[in-house]
């Protein structure tokens, strides 16, 4: 049967690699993509939105119906924006499409792209913790079983990028040396992409993948 996604940070880099993979899937017939601005994104299957506030849908109910699966990878980096815009970024954004989409389609399923740390006691004194573990407990709340959360390490760009902070060029140069210490600590973009849309696809009883799970979902 052929399914309609709907994908939110489809010009980033895990987002960009997800619908790389939704266009060659024949088990998907219909692409929704949210973005801040219109790319040159061309093909039979994708319909671009473009969203100017990422709180209020009220006026996409229509596209919002007969979703299956929402991959949510609108993020922000941590040291980029203020505490109360990282906040905003990594709960109120996801919480509202996910309720956005969920009136409009029931039965939805949603893969996050978390990260690793992720804290659901909600009592981490690190805002990346917190904010994460905080949006984590909502979906659940709303979405049940029908919620994913990947909590990938350090993600290795599998194409060159510039990257956005001096953390991560740190970070890139430093991969040899994190590669080795396991696969709990890093994976590639490629690998993680792989994985999040295996895990909506599929839609396995268990409901968050820490990184050597997510490796193993790649393979």
């Amino acid at each position: 049967m052929s399914k309609k996604i709907l994908i939110a940070g489809s010009t980033g880099m895990i987002g960009k690699a997800i619908l790389s993979l939704a266009i060659t899937d024949p088990k998907v017939d219909e692409i929704i993509c949210l973005v801040r601005r219109p790319t040159q994104q061309q093909h039979a299957k994708v319909k671009e939105i473009v969203i100017a506030d990422f709180l209020h849908y009220s006026e996409h109910r229509e596209t919002f119906k007969n979703v299956a699966v929402l991959y949510y990878c609108v993020g922000v980096y941590t040291g980029t924006v203020n505490r109360e815009t990282f906040r905003k970024i990594t709960i109120d954004y996801p919480l509202a499409l996910a309720e956005a989409v969920r009136s409009a389609s029931p039965e939805m399923a949603m893969v996050l792209l978390s990260g690793q740390g992720a804290d659901r006691t909600e009592k981490s004194r690190l805002s990346f913790a917190l904010d994460k573990g905080k949006v984590e407990n909502r979906l659940t709340q709303l979405l049940n079983t029908r919620f994913y959360s990947c909590r990938p390490g350090y993600i290795y760009p599998s194409k060159r990028r510039k990257e956005p902070t001096i953390t991560y060029v740190i970070s890139r140069y430093l991969y040899p040396l994190i590669r080795i210490m396991g696969p709990k600590y890093s994976i590639t973009s490629a690998a993680l992409a792989t994985a999040m849309y295996r895990i909506g696809q599929t839609l396995p009883q268990q409901n968050y993948f820490e990184n050597d799970a997510l490796r193993q979902w790649s393979s």
